[in-house]
């Protein structure tokens, strides 16, 4: 792996309304716009579900975890994602180092495109190889 090499894609063809009830509980996080509609148009944020933070960046983690062990990220959230959008975690490796202990390091730059609307999340990695 060297400079300028794409990673991903990981493409998650339409993000699932009902996985954002299991996610809800599973982070403990009652906020009702990930669970409705209803809620979402409420707050002002459009007719759908918004899918959390943390499931958008795991979609990142897993393009990442693909090539190798993650071993450091920092992200920053740009927009909603709702149910029923596709999204795109992709990357490009930025530098390869060697370690003092002779690993190999990725440095990378890393996002989450929504499909037709820019950037969700967009951030940076490191990789070892």
């Amino acid at each position: 792996m060297k400079a300028g090499t794409q990673l991903g894609p990981r493409v998650i063809a339409s993000v699932s309304g009902a996985a954002m009830h299991d996610m809800a509980a599973v982070l403990d996080d009652p906020n009702p716009i990930h669970l409705s509609g209803e809620a979402a148009a409420a707050a002002g944020l459009g007719d759908r579900p918004v899918n959390q933070g943390p499931v958008n960046i795991g979609y990142i983690l897993d393009m990442l975890r693909a090539v190798g062990v993650v071993r450091d990220i920092r992200v920053r959230l740009l927009a909603n994602v709702f149910a029923g959008d596709r999204v795109v975690a992709a990357g490009r490796v930025e530098s390869v180092q060697a370690d003092r202990d002779g690993r190999f390091l990725a440095h990378c730059v890393v996002w989450l495109e929504i499909d037709g609307s820019g950037r969700a999340v967009e951030g940076t990695a490191e990789i070892e190889l």
